[in-house]
This record gives C-alpha cells, sequence and structure tokens, in this order.
C-alpha cells in the first residue's frame, strides 16, 4: 500500500500547469471512450459492411461477439501496458495507448467490408477491436494515475474526478456526432457509407489529444522515483506475486471495484435497457431522458471527488453501495409505473403459468447471443420474457411439451428441434396466440398494419380469423400494384410465388391491424418528469460510486507498481462483473418469471463489496502516494 499517512497542508486554488494536465488526460479519455462507444452505436451498419455473407440473426452474433472482444481484453491490456507505464512512465505509455486507440478507430472507418475482401474483413475487424479494448485498458489507469500524482496533498478526489467524467462524456461526443451526421446525410446515404465518417472524424480528435499529451512532463511522483533508482525491474510479479500487494489487488477489487462496477452499469446502460427493450418507452425518447439525467448528474462526479478530500473516498462509496442496494427495487418499479402504467397495471393483475418438465427448463444466460434455447419451455419463457409479462413455472409430466396458460387461454408450446423444418411456422403461430391472449388481459399491445399480395390474400384471412376479413370487400377496396420482382425483393413473395402468378405486377392490399405485435408504452402516459428524476438518483448513485474511486485505487499502491496493480481490478470489474450485468440480469429474470428479478445481480455483488470493503478496506485520502 502506498506509504503512510502525511501531514495536510492548506488546500490552494489549482494552478495553471495542473489545469493543463487534468485537461490534456480528460480530452485523451474522453476520446477513447468516444472511439469505444463508436462500435456499439453503430453495430448494425457494422455488422451489415463486414459480416454481409452470413444471415442477419448470424450476423448479429458476431457482430455482438466482436463488440465483446474489446471488453474481454480490457484486463490485458491493463497488464500490458500498466507494466510499461511502471516501468518507462506514465507519459509516453498513455501516449502509446491513444495512438492505438485513435488508429484502430480509423482504420474500421476505411476498412473494406467483407464484399470486397470476403472472411479478411470480419477478421480485420476484430482485430482492430481487441486492440481498442487493449489500449483503453492501459489509457485509465495511465489516466488517472498521471492526474493524480500531478495533484496536491489534500485535492486528489478532485482533480481525478474530471478523469470519472469522461466515460459519460465520451458516450455523449458520439451520439452527438452520429446524430449530426444522420440529419446531415439521410438515413439512405449514412447506411450506405456516412457511417464511416464519425470513425474518420476521429483522427482530427487524435491529432489534438496527442498535440496536447506531447506538451505535458512526466509526472513528478515518477520523475523522483525515477531519479532515486527505485523503478521495479518487474512490476507485474511485484504487484501480483507478493502478497504484501496481491491482497490490496484483491481488496481494491473485491471491497471497491466489483460493487463499483455493477452500480455504474446498472445506472446509465442497464436503466436505458430497461426503458427501451422492458418498458417499452420509445428509443428516442428513452435516449434522450437518460441524456438528461447524465447532464443533471455528471457534475455529481467532481462534487463527489471534492467531498471525498474533506470525509474519505471509503464513506461516499460504501454510501453510494448501500443506497443502491436498498433502493434499486423501489425505484425500478416506480419507473415502471412512470414509463408505462399501463404494463404496471397489467402486470398487477395478470400473471402467466408455465407447465413444463423442469429439465426443459433451462438458465438462459447468454452474454454473447450466441446460444440457442429451443426446448418448448425456454421458447415460452423467453417469449413471456421478452414481452415484460410475470409468469411461474409449474412442473410437469415428464417429456411433455410446455404450455403457457394467461387468463382463460391456454396455449401449447413446441420443441425446435422436434419441429426441425417447421419450427419456423410453430413459432409464428405460437407468438400470435400469446400476443392475442396477453391483448384480450390488458397488456399494453398494439397490431400494426400488413401488406399482403393479392396470391396471398385468401390464405391470410383464413389464418387471422380475428380479424373478420372478407377477401371480396378487401378486393373491391384501395390497392397498389407493385412489380413481381419487388415483391419478391421485400420478401412478400418468393421467387417461386412469383413464378406461378406468372404476372408483371400484383395488387397488394394494406390490412390495418393485422400484422405484428408490439408492446408499447403510450407516449400520453409516460410521465417524463418522475421518470428523469427516478434516472437521476440513479445516476447520483453512479456518481457517488464512481467519483473517488480513481483517487482511492492510485492511494492504495506504491508509485513503483502504480499503474500495474491499479490498472488490473478496476478494468476486471468494470470489463467483466459490470460487462456482464446485461446479460445475467435478463437469465435471471427469465428464470424467476420477474423483470425485477434481475436486479439481485446488482444488488448482491453490491451488497459483497460493502461487507468486505467495510471490513477490509482502508481509508486512503491521507495516504502520502509519493514514496
Amino acid at each position: 500500500m502506498a506509504n503512510g499517512a502525511v501531514s495536510r497542508a492548506a488546500p490552494r486554488s489549482m494552478t495553471p500547469e495542473e489545469r493543463k494536465v487534468i485537461f490534456a488526460s480528460s480530452l485523451g479519455t474522453v476520446f477513447e471512450w468516444y472511439d469505444f462507444y463508436l462500435y456499439g452505436s453503430l453495430a448494425i451498419y457494422i455488422g451489415a459492411t463486414f459480416f454481409s455473407q452470413y444471415p442477419e440473426t448470424t450476423r448479429n452474433i458476431f457482430t455482438l461477439l466482436a463488440f465483446a472482444a474489446g471488453f474481454l481484453v480490457r484486463p490485458f491490456g491493463a497488464l500490458v501496458f500498466g507494466r510499461l507505464g511502471d516501468l518507462v512512465g506514465r507519459k509516453y505509455t498513455f501516449l502509446v495507448t491513444i495512438l492505438i486507440m485513435g488508429a484502430s478507430t480509423f482504420l474500421v472507418g476505411v476498412l473494406p467490408g467483407s464484399a470486397t475482401i470476403g472472411i479478411a474483413a470480419p477478421i480485420i475487424l476484430i482485430v482492430l477491436r481487441m486492440l481498442q479494448g487493449l489500449a483503453l485498458g492501459g489509457e485509465y489507469g495511465g489516466a488517472a494515475t498521471y492526474v493524480a500524482e500531478h495533484a496536491p496533498h489534500g485535492r486528489r478526489g478532485f482533480y481525478t474526478s474530471w478523469i470519472q467524467t469522461t466515460a459519460t462524456l465520451g458516450l455523449f461526443l458520439s451520439l452527438l456526432i452520429i446524430l449530426g451526421i444522420q440529419t446531415l446525410l439521410g438515413a439512405e446515404a449514412f447506411t450506405a457509407w456516412g457511417w464511416r465518417v464519425p470513425f474518420l472524424l476521429s483522427s482530427i480528435l487524435l491529432g489534438v489529444s496527442v498535440w496536447i499529451r506531447m506538451q505535458m512532463n512526466e509526472s513528478p511522483a515518477f520523475k523522483k522515483m525515477k531519479e532515486e533508482g527505485t523503478r521495479s525491474k518487474a512490476p507485474l510479479s511485484e504487484a501480483f506475486g507478493q502478497w504484501k500487494n496481491a491482497k490490496f489487488a484483491l481488496i481494491a477489487l473485491f471491497g471497491a471495484v466489483a460493487g463499483q462496477a455493477v452500480v455504474w452499469y446498472a445506472g446509465q446502460f442497464y436503466a436505458l435497457f430497461f426503458l427501451q427493450n422492458v418498458l417499452k418507452v420509445d428509443a428516442q425518447a428513452a435516449n434522450i431522458m437518460v441524456a438528461i439525467a447524465l447532464a443533471i448528474g455528471t457534475l455529481f462526479f467532481v462534487v463527489f471527488g471534492w467531498l471525498s478530500d474533506k470525509i474519505g473516498r471509503k464513506p461516499i462509496i460504501m454510501a453510494g453501495l448501500l443506497l443502491a442496494m436498498v433502493t434499486y427495487f423501489p425505484l425500478f418499479k416506480a419507473m415502471t409505473w412512470a414509463g408505462n402504467p399501463a404494463l404496471a397495471q397489467a402486470q398487477d393483475t395478470i400473471k402467466a403459468v408455465v407447465t413444463a418438465d423442469p429439465k426443459d427448463c433451462n438458465f438462459q444466460f447468454n452474454p454473447t447471443g450466441t446460444a440457442k434455447f429451443t426446448t418448448s419451455c425456454d421458447i415460452a419463457t423467453a417469449l413471456l420474457t421478452k414481452n415484460s409479462v410475470p409468469y411461474e413455472v409449474v412442473a410437469g409430466p415428464a417429456g411433455s411439451t410446455a404450455t403457457v396458460k394467461i387468463g382463460d387461454s391456454q396455449i401449447e408450446s413446441y420443441d425446435a428441434v422436434k419441429a426441425a423444418a417447421n419450427a419456423k411456422a410453430l413459432d409464428t403461430v405460437l407468438q400470435k396466440k400469446i400476443n392475442i391472449a396477453l391483448h384480450d388481459s390488458g397488456y399494453p399491445l398494439v397490431r400494426g398494419s400488413v401488406r399482403v399480395p393479392d396470391s396471398k390474400l385468401d390464405a391470410f384471412i383464413a389464418a387471422n380469423p380475428e380479424l373478420k376479413l372478407d377477401a371480396a370487400t378487401v378486393r373491391a377496396g384501395a390497392n397498389t400494384m407493385v412489380p413481381t420482382a419487388k415483391l419478391v425483393g421485400d420478401k412478400l413473395l418468393t421467387a417461386d410465388e412469383a413464378a406461378k402468378a406468372a404476372a408483371p405486377d400484383m395488387a397488394v392490399y394494406t390490412v390495418a391491424n393485422g400484422g405484428a405485435f408490439k408492446m408499447v408504452a403510450d407516449p400520453a402516459r409516460v410521465n417524463w418528469t418522475s421518470l428523469i428524476a427516478i434516472l437521476t438518483v440513479l445516476v447520483i448513485y453512479v456518481t457517488m460510486v464512481y467519483g473517488p474511486i480513481a483517487a482511492m485505487l492510485v492511494e492504495m499502491f506504491p508509485t513503483r507498481i502504480r499503474y500495474s496493480a491499479m490498472s488490473l481490478p478496476y478494468h476486471i470489474g468494470n470489463g467483466w462483473f459490470g460487462g456482464l450485468l446485461p446479460a445475467t440480469a435478463f437469465a435471471m429474470s427469465a428464470a424467476k418469471g420477474d423483470i425485477y428479478y434481475g436486479l439481485w445481480y446488482p444488488i448482491i455483488i453490491a451488497g459483497i463489496t460493502f461487507v468486505i470493503g467495510m471490513i477490509f478496506l482502508k481509508e486512503t485520502k491521507d495516504n502520502d502516494i509519493d514514496g
């Protein structure tokens, strides 16, 4: 651990050189987060360009795998660049990380798609994505260490808290640039090539960031250590191979960072996921609400960093963890009533019952999106979870096909393996029956319109008796003549059906309320004020646990191994404990049939961190970090 407490000098104002240090470190880190988030924001376009040879589902899986690769390699980046930072210096190491991140991002913007260079395109893309993750794994520790080692004693929490705002600001920057370019170019041009522009613009940000960082000096603590000849010759072995240091890395991970990570992800990413995917609030509206909450809450990173210089890092972090543990359930339930009151009312009134062979009901943990759940129980529960429907599972006879009871409706599921080629048709029937039962029970589902070619009209009417349509009446109404070739392209007809029709054009009818069902939140009933207030509270929890933690991690370790020792627990905690939150929470909710059950994941991890932190984590604000 860093050297013991020192006498506290009166805090002084920030010097111009210190402002420059904070600005340079923060700007570079904002840029790296901007690069990192671009991939996630533009994943749909990246998948279509670099995985175009695969069907859409497989394409999406590979796109998510490439995205996940960036998270998974972050701890390895912490090891590689942490070691380099402890050997050759903070400044030059995070110059290297920003160059790697910037070059990798720019190359994504110019990389030819799979239609041009085949399988080489996705391979190169994944390599670039891994380089981005490695660079980010080295950037944060370098920036936090560099700023802290420039900060005067008694001001490290305040100075490093500016670094803590950078992930949020990077997300803002990426979204603003994407929205601006989309507006300027239009949807068609953006889809064709415009999505590359945000990646190419990173070269400008890279140039500015590198130029500013080149003007900076090495940190005083590292220069002193270098002059005294006390640098570690093997920082990784010393940090993690010697128990006197490794124990502090473990305490940092399990007594601070793991809990911080799940609160961070729950308060920002999972809250947005919950609004959009569980409550079915309009995506743009949800993004705006979260953006407003982040704009209000971001200042509190600095507030709590400043406060941690006064009362300590540990009390603020522990208080944030405790508040999250105690209030997550009531806050997310309040979010449901504010965001989709019709859904909340239906959930209180109607609960589905799934009767199935227990052996067919699996825990649907799927962090990469590659797992396939094919049993009749899994198919039924996944569909109910997707529609935010609470349910309970009742044990049925061994080998039986699962059934779903909603109100007075009893619906049989299917086994995808046994159904083989008929699985798609059976899935369509199952979804329709469940959706009709949910709609009739009061769930806020709406049914869209559908375009039906004349040759399929009679079959469509027969398959949808609930619409009470008459073929002659529909044919006598409005229609549009569409070339059969276009109908094939739009997947309204197969090539065989078009050939059988033997006509250049065909009438197409638009049937209102005859298309797919969709769970929605009525915009007129969405309570913006309440939702923004709840989201702001969640963001403030994030700032409590995240604002002081950079200073604490820096202060836990001696200068000779600081870069390595603080970076690894940080990136394991945030890359793995935090990164797995959405997939784990969804799987837990699916297993239990309760949209709130997944909240136990961040609550339990935060609780473990709280207990370990209260017992083993020592206060660090008065530590001397120059030793």
